[in-house]
């Protein structure tokens, strides 16, 4: 159980796969106690809960998971049951980009709702931070030679990245009229043991194995670049932030926006070149055909990128470079194949 001296987060998404590697991070790092939000009803499991609690045998008393859809907002008895929490991470949304263009209402829906209720419950539960977990994606495309700056404008291309700037916008709204302590961290494109297979790194790994054809988003002209972020260094800003940063409270005239932050991976590779990284990383002929994702996915960005020197000058370094933090997620997964 918590102690008197110990921090209560309240972390949602906590079986998704950015949340299951903040929760872990926060167990080896503190001795927090985490009360953890699921519906099981997207793409969270238990089986990531379980893998980062097999890391030591004392974690399962520091870590209650609670149940529930946060479309719905938190039933009252649910809310004591809960209680007040000193950071409230919301890291949980829907994320897939495909199946928001494919059927984008009640994608869009579920995650505004979500962070309504989430807000809801902190007006009412006054952490010390709340903290919403967002994207790159908000920003829309990034021009060659151009990385965004924290309160870039904001120009989605896709319902999931308009899903995303919807909770941002309300999440500053809360920061406004009810004095919520927000924090807004925008993310780079994530990777790490335990991703979905639907994404890029985990597909790519699975058909390189079996010898197959990986499909690469781009043309002969043009193929899309990122900058990857282990999710282990994701959730070290995280835990960075909640540390170091005392969010900025509205003074009209004076603070009229909340604290945000950019955390950003430190290479920014094209889709090829990671294939090919990791081919060779595995040992094996990477085999791919280009794929032009303008005609499948509508509003395809080629390029995300941000500025992340307003974290590095607070202090803030990513603890494992991106080869390194590649090399230990495809051996962790070559060794753990139930995930692909």
């Amino acid at each position: 159980m918590a102690t008197k001296m110990s921090k209560r987060v309240l972390l949602t998404g906590i079986s998704g796969f950015a949340g299951s590697h903040i929760l872990e991070h926060i167990l080896v790092n503190t001795d927090w106690h985490v009360v953890g939000i699921a519906s099981w009803k997207h793409k969270g499991t238990p089986e990531r809960i379980e893998e980062v609690l097999k890391g030591d045998p004392l974690w399962r008393g520091r870590v209650e998971i609670i149940t529930h859809d946060l479309e719905s907002p938190i039933p009252p008895r649910t809310m004591i049951r809960i209680g007040r929490c000193d950071y409230i991470l919301n890291v949980a949304s829907d994320s897939h980009v495909d199946r928001s263009i494919e059927d984008p209402v009640p994608f869009v829906q579920n995650n505004v709702n979500l962070v309504l209720n989430m807000l809801e419950f902190a007006r009412a539960y006054k952490p010390d931070v709340f903290l919403q977990f967002s994207t790159d994606e908000v920003y829309g495309v990034a021009p060659d030679g151009v990385n965004h700056k924290e309160w870039s404008s904001i120009v989605p291309s896709n319902p999931y990245s308009a899903s995303k700037a919807c909770q941002e916008a309300i999440a500053i709204s809360y920061w406004r009229t009810y004095g919520v302590p927000v924090i807004i961290t925008n993310t780079m494109n994530l990777c790490g043991p335990m991703q979905d297979a639907e994404k890029f790194m985990a597909k790519t790994i699975r058909l390189v194995q079996k010898g197959e054809t990986v499909p690469v988003h781009g043309t002969p002209e043009r193929i899309g670049s990122r900058f990857y972020l282990h999710a282990r260094n994701m959730a070290d800003a995280v835990l960075f932030l909640l540390k170091t940063v005392t969010p900025r409270k509205y003074e009209d005239g004076i603070e009229i926006q909340p604290d945000r932050f950019n955390i950003v991976g430190d290479t920014e590779l094209n889709n090829l070149e990671v294939a090919q990284m990791m081919a060779k990383m595995m040992g094996k002929e990477l085999k791919y055909e280009l794929v032009d994702w303008h005609t499948t996915r509508p509003g395809h960005d080629f390029r995300y990128s941000l500025d992340g020197k307003k974290l590095r000058d607070l202090g803030w370094k990513a603890p494992v470079d991106f080869e390194t933090s590649l090399r230990t997620y495809i051996q962790w997964t070559l060794a753990h194949r139930e995930w692909l």
